[in-house]
């Protein structure tokens, strides 16, 4: 949907592109889970809290990864106002600020290592 449309417009082939069904069972085996600008569409209060107000919302369970980093301008809620509870799990560590920047950064500090 909305996402996909986000991802042609920065040029991400969309044959490399996975479904919600295709990408989740593969979280627990995934060592480093980076999420970009996102809260309500990881949010496990959608699987894990039966009285939120997106419960039974479809996500992401990035959670489930070994370790999490999650770049947002700030700890806001998301389009729907819901807490996120992953941002306080002892596997996830927030890099708060301009993520396209951080992004950047990270990407000169990889090429500066090889």
């Amino acid at each position: 949907g909305q996402l996909n449309v986000l991802l042609a417009e920065a040029g991400v082939p969309y044959d490399i592109v996975e479904e919600l069904e295709e990408i989740n069972d593969d979280f627990d085996e995934t060592d480093v889970c980076l999420v970009i600008g996102a809260n309500d569409t990881v949010n496990s209060a959608a699987e894990d809290d039966p009285n939120s107000e997106i419960a039974g919302m479809p996500v992401l369970r990035v959670w489930k990864a070994n370790q999490v980093i999650v770049m947002k301008r700030s700890l806001a809620a998301g389009y729907a106002g819901v807490d996120n509870p992953v941002f306080l799990k002892d596997n996830t560590d927030m890099l708060l600020g301009d993520a396209k920047d951080t992004c950047e950064k990270l990407a000169a500090g990889c090429k500066a290592l090889s």
